[in-house]
């Protein structure tokens, strides 16, 4: 029973099943009730659930995250929102020191099932801290999973897992995609959460990517397609744990391959990528593994983001690098 809707009122009504399906599950942040949010992402589920499970917080991005630490300790499942992606890091502490380390810290007796939602990425026009990319920060984590999906029906299945996982799941979802529509499927058996999607098949190159740059990528290989060029599109879904499995499938199949990411370039997850599928493919390579991304500078004003962030004719500049080999 599929019905198109944007990903923001994706992530909305999987919150609502997920309220509705166990009392346990709570959500809490910044303007996250009465306001539902500032994305509208949470709106109309403090007026249906209460404002006991649907808690606007003060501002005190450390606070919120400690909140729902002692309430997962107390058996709950707190869905906790950081209004935008630079504002984590008051929180950041909260994040690694407790959250990431108490189940290794308590030899496995103690899970909190956290989630911590993320917007994040530029394009929206934003002023400084609205347009970060932190996920590498949290992939360098053990004990954190990382996922960012980059549609409508990822976004309410995979939200659906993250709050029914023991361990913490940060979830970055991307911003500028947020008004982006796809068909959702409410009835569908979803793919595991952290495996990888191949979205567009293509025998020449592969474009991994995730979250805001996966549209991007497909739009370069629809260009690229009218070159005779064809071009894979993968979907990794998942940051950490990222499946490598799929990655180097794809690539035993094209030889190549493109990593594309918002955030910087240096030391981003397209370095741990690129290294790993060094080593697994080896044999198998054509050409170098490349990489784009973010400058390694500070975010842009909105007015120059545009040459800040990768798009189209980056993508396909580092394809035909590639493909020059």
């Amino acid at each position: 029973m599929a019905e198109k809707m944007a990903l923001a009122k994706a992530i909305n009504e999987s919150l609502r099943k997920a309220l509705e399906s166990d009392p346990k599950v709570l959500v809490m942040g910044e303007d996250v009730g009465k306001l539902g949010g500032v994305f509208r992402v949470t709106d109309g589920l403090q007026k249906d659930f209460g404002e006991e499970r649907v808690i606007d917080t003060p501002l005190a991005e450390s606070g919120i995250v400690g909140t729902a630490i002692g309430l997962a300790l107390r058996g709950y499942r707190p869905v906790v929102e950081i209004q935008f992606d630079g504002f984590v890091f008051p929180a950041y502490d909260q994040i690694v020191t407790q959250l990431a380390k108490m189940h290794a810290r308590s030899l496995g007796k103690v899970k909190l099932p956290v989630v911590v939602r993320i917007p994040y990425g530029g394009g929206i026009g934003a002023v400084e801290h609205h347009s970060e990319s932190p996920e590498s920060l949290f992939a360098h984590v053990a004990g954190l999973k990382v996922v960012s999906p980059s549609n409508a029906s990822d976004a309410y299945w995979m939200m659906q897992q993250a709050i029914q996982s023991d361990d913490p799941v940060i979830f970055f979802e991307p911003k500028r995609r947020y008004w982006d529509k796809a068909e959702v499927n409410r009835e569908a058996i979803p793919d595991p959460l952290h495996r990888a999607r191949v979205v567009r098949e293509g025998t020449d190159l592969t474009l991994a990517a995730y979250g805001p740059m996966v549209k991007v990528c497909q739009e370069a290989a629809a260009a690229a397609a009218e070159e005779g060029k064809s071009l894979e599109v993968l979907d990794l879904r998942s940051v950490s744990p990222l499946d490598f499995d799929s990655v180097q499938a794809s690539v035993e199949k094209t030889r190549r391959l493109v990593v594309v990411h918002e955030a910087p370039v240096f030391f981003g997850s397209g370095a741990e990528i690129a290294a790993r599928i060094t080593e697994r493919c080896f044999y198998h390579l054509e050409a170098p593994v490349l990489r784009v991304g973010g400058y390694h500078a500070p975010y842009p004003p909105a007015r120059l983001e545009e040459e800040y962030l990768p798009g189209l004719d980056r993508v396909l500049d580092a394809v035909d690098r590639a493909l020059a080999y």
